[in-house]
């Protein structure tokens, strides 16, 4: 099983064929990215000329019709059967843009799934509304009409005005889960939640005055005739069929859980609401409220999904020791929640700030406790850094920048253009204020040359930065370290014994045999916010969730 506890950088269609074995994975949760608050007109729009594959970015989901597109279209189409069929279907209807780039790059993904997918397993693909009735076309098609499961509708948000796109009359508050299986067969754990006040109050109105229980009094009469089984005797003074027999009335009777209200009337049985498991699931999940902003778990990722949702989905789809799968996981909520429930997991996903979130997830969240995992599709030597670089130029995904700036416990700045100098920030703290410094990074994958030193110490200025830290592929220049030097040293009023030097140049090479950036470490916060500390599952799968 060296395929799980894994997490994959990489474009997940290459990772499941090269990584993934037939029938090894019990449990699939996607939520592939969408624009789906781009208007219709612009999703629908035909696209022209040869653009970079389809992609995905951390904060901009991008699926556009290009060379790349016609080529996997052309793949799933020569592979024949149903998909191929649909397809089809869908170009003659929707044309070439962008919802069809996405139909078409999803298809080549879910037939993979499929392929990994154990006999016993099922897939929750989330979507909202914008394409959710493509998406269950495809799904029908993959896995088979006969293995729909469930279209849950979970709302996410509370009711807002978000119709002033024109074409929207309704608040949009609810995304789709489309739940399929592989087979007739599954696994499959109940899930009950708690009864709704209303419930209570209506049916269970009585209450034990010595103990606080509610109960209702339940019919205990059973049909009698032929053939029907049930005994005819008599109970408190009242003759007819019981559904109990007359061994089980009196033991019941002895334990006081059969009550007449009055002489005469039919003996009935008291049923406790803290015995009973609670409501069966429904289709409509309105329990689990979005990652709210002030959320401990909440990371600042656009997408991230509660981790109550997937709580939810892991125990009633898989057990312990299960493996667990999300080949679009973003900032790691399946992958976290998995963990915590004792389940082994596979985590892919495209962008190297979402690797680093992950990573920065599970130790904050797991500490010690965390079990060994491997990372895998990241450079770790010179020339596959260069590699990525090169790839990164090519498709302008800042891939590079991203695993550089990962390598010294920075995160993206987020601004490109003015402030171009700025790939990257770290807060430290070197006193007992509460108000954190910075150290702004810049990383270069080309050639490097003394002014860029120059550009790095006014960013330095502008930005009111303590330190500024250079990251270079290539080899730096003695001028530039000249010029570094000339920069001078950092001395912290809370550490006046300690001085680090303002502009400090690391290479890659260095970085990876283990250098790292000299700066106060004087209680650091932290560069992504941290995932609250969790403790994996005690015991038996809970019956209740959410």
């Amino acid at each position: 099983d060296q395929w799980v506890n894994q997490l994959y950088f990489g474009d997940n269609l290459d990772v499941l064929r090269e990584h993934i074995p037939d029938e090894s994975v019990d449990l699939i949760y996607l939520d592939p990215p969408f624009n789906s608050n781009a208007t219709y007109n612009v999703l629908f729009r035909e696209r022209s000329g040869e653009e970079s594959a389809a992609q995905i970015t951390a904060f901009e989901d991008t699926w556009q019709w290009s060379i790349d597109t016609e080529r996997a279209y052309r793949e799933v189409v020569r592979d024949g059967g149903k998909l191929g069929e649909l397809l089809q279907a869908f170009r003659v209807f929707l044309g070439q843009n962008d919802v069809m780039a996405y139909l078409t790059m999803m298809a080549q993904r879910l037939a993979e799934l499929r392929r990994v997918l154990k006999p016993t397993g099922s897939i929750y693909l989330h979507c909202d509304p914008t394409a959710s009735h493509y998406l269950k076309l495809l799904m029908d098609s993959v896995f088979g009409l006969e293995n729909f499961r469930t279209e849950i509708a979970w709302k996410r948000t509370s009711a807002h005005n978000d119709t002033k796109q024109g074409r929207q009359q309704h608040g949009r508050i609810h995304d789709v889960l489309l739940f399929y299986s592989k087979n007739a067969e599954l696994t499959w754990n109940p899930i009950y939640t708690a009864y709704d006040q209303e419930y209570v109050d209506r049916f269970y109105r009585h209450v034990e005055p010595e103990t606080g229980r509610r109960y209702v009094l339940d019919n205990i009469s059973g049909p009698g005739g032929a053939g029907k089984g049930n005994p005819r005797y008599e109970v408190m003074g009242v003759t007819r069929h019981w559904r109990y027999s007359r061994e089980r009335m009196q033991q019941l009777i002895d334990e006081g859980r059969i009550v007449q209200a009055r002489p005469g009337a039919v003996p009935r049985y008291k049923r406790y609401l803290d015995e009973m498991p609670g409501v069966p699931l429904q289709d409509f999940w309105s329990d689990i409220g979005p990652v709210a902003s002030q959320a401990k778990e909440r990371l600042g990722f656009p997408t991230q999904k509660p981790e109550a949702l997937l709580e939810r989905i892991i125990n009633s789809s898989s057990n312990e020791g299960d493996v667990v799968l999300d080949p679009f996981c973003g900032c790691g909520t399946a992958v976290a929640v998995a963990e915590r429930l004792k389940r082994r997991w596979i985590g892919i996903d495209v962008t190297h700030i979402a690797i680093s979130l992950m990573r920065y997830r599970l130790q904050d969240t797991f500490g010690d406790d965390l079990n060994s995992y491997n990372v895998i599709g990241l450079p770790q030597d010179a020339a596959s850094a260069r590699a990525l670089a090169e790839e990164s130029e090519h498709d302008g995904r800042y891939q590079f920048e991203h695993w550089a700036l990962g390598l010294v416990d920075a995160r993206p700045s987020g601004k490109k253009g003015a402030d171009s100098g700025v790939d990257g920030v770290i807060n430290f703290f070197d006193d007992d204020s509460g108000k954190a410094k910075r150290i702004i990074v810049q990383v270069k994958s080309g050639k490097v040359n003394r002014g860029q030193i120059a550009t790095l110490i006014g960013d330095m200025e502008s930005q009111e930065a303590e330190l500024g830290i250079f990251i270079t592929l290539n080899k730096p220049s003695r001028p530039m370290r000249q010029a570094a030097l000339k920069a001078g040293v950092y001395t912290p009023e809370g550490l006046p014994d300690d001085s680090y030097p303002r502009v400090q140049i690391l290479t890659v090479e260095e970085l990876l045999d283990g250098a790292q950036p000299e700066y106060p470490r004087f209680a650091a916060p932290p560069t992504f916010k941290r995932a609250s500390r969790r403790k994996r599952a005690q015991g038996s799968q809970p019956r209740l969730s959410g």
